[in-house]
């Protein structure tokens, strides 16, 4: 698509995730929202009045059938993303995705087929490696400061119990209607950990996860219909294929404050662990930067001359996620342009979605190491 051409850009789930979208599509001059699609019937005039769409509809099908679209972006509940994904893909449209990429192994080999069968582009939205710490420390990987990278650790922990209560007591309605009770909290192992891992792939690069292990901490907590959740604290570790190790933390259950962008990161001659609660400080050591001495430097103070250019906050972070939405958007549009490579293809969104799938698996087995698949090979 020429860099001149109009991105006629269709947002499912305009209702909820899809209309926060809004200011990063603003910013950017080629993308016009012709459509939103959602089954909230009710929401859907505000939605397209404040995405500025032409077009409205409740099925998606209808919707990829009867609009004129080159894109679409897929805000919808997770065990929908694959499978309106590769409808997009059969009809050969750019999708641009949320997370994770697939709910099931055969979600995910469905999804790569259609990818690697279509004209369109696939690209998986995963905002936190666009955070600008993660892309601080992306570049410090990448001029070698760290060496090489051999261990790191993810945390997300967003307790959702409350809020989705909040939501059901609100509707009326019962929790086994409510998609996040089942496929965040209603699955033991894994369920969201992209957010954690993302980041860390892009760390250790030219590399993948080969198999998983996980364990729970058992169940502590009843939903509103006396039902327990999952367990409340997911463990999974991770063998890479250059021989590294990664632990990735997942808990959206137990009663804590949030703190959903915990990292470390270490390298033969680096170290990196970001804060941990409001008011810390992210902090750094960098054996070339420092000599001999073994204190800690804030990571702030490296934004100066490792930073990239491209990251410009005073725009960006407005856009939501700490900037995430905006750049993920830019880089969506370049490749639709044909000026770059998917940021996340499909291949590097299955390198960060079938772990935790497979995670599932494992903590089910008693904590077995499982082999993970390759998308590559299918």
């Amino acid at each position: 698509m020429s860099t001149n051409s109009t991105i006629h850009l269709g947002i499912v789930g305009a209702c909820g995730r899809g209309s926060s979208f809004k200011a990063a599509c603003n910013a950017l001059p080629q993308v016009c929202v012709h459509a939103v699609c959602d089954v909230d019937a009710g929401g859907l005039p505000a939605a397209a009045e404040r995405l500025g769409a032409t077009d409205q509809y409740t099925d998606y099908d209808d919707m990829l059938e009867r609009s004129t679209l080159d894109a679409v972006i897929l805000a919808t509940p997770m065990p929908f993303h694959a499978p309106q994904a590769v409808a997009a893909l059969q009809q050969n449209l750019h999708v641009f995705s949320e997370v994770p990429a697939a709910v099931s192994v055969e979600q995910c080999r469905a999804l790569t087929l259609a990818a690697n069968a279509s004209d369109g582009i696939y690209m998986m939205g995963e905002n936190y490696t666009y955070r600008k710490e993660n892309v601080l420390i992306r570049e410090l990987v990448r001029q070698g400061l760290f060496g090489e990278t051999y261990y790191a650790e993810g945390e997300y922990l967003h307790e959702l119990k409350e809020y989705d209560e909040r939501r059901l007591a609100a509707r009326g309605i019962s929790s086994d209607q409510v998609w996040r009770r089942h496929w965040q909290n209603g699955i033991d192992g894994i369920t969201y950990g992209t957010h954690s891992l993302g980041p860390i792939l892009q760390w250790m690069p030219k590399d993948r996860v080969i198999s998983v292990c996980c364990q729970g901490s058992g169940h502590h907590y009843l939903d509103p219909d006396g039902k327990p959740y999952a367990q409340d604290t997911s463990v999974m570790l991770c063998n890479m294929q250059k021989g590294g190790l990664v632990k990735i933390r997942v808990d959206m259950i137990s009663n804590r404050p949030h703190a959903m962008t915990n990292y470390q990161l270490q390298g033969t001659t680096g170290c990196y662990e970001s804060a941990r609660a409001r008011g810390d400080k992210s902090r750094i050591w960098l054996r070339d930067a420092g000599g001999d001495t073994v204190e800690w430097t804030n990571l702030s103070a490296l934004e100066e001359a490792y930073l990239p250019s491209w990251w410009q906050a005073s725009d960006a972070v407005k856009a939501g996620h700490g900037g995430g939405d905006y750049f993920e958007l830019l880089d969506f549009v370049a490749a639709i342009e044909g000026r770059k490579p998917p940021t996340i293809g499909v291949h590097e969104a299955l390198g960060m979605t079938l772990p935790g799938l497979i995670s599932q698996q494992s903590i089910a087995e008693g904590g077995e190491t499982l082999e993970v698949p390759d998308s590559r090979k299918w």
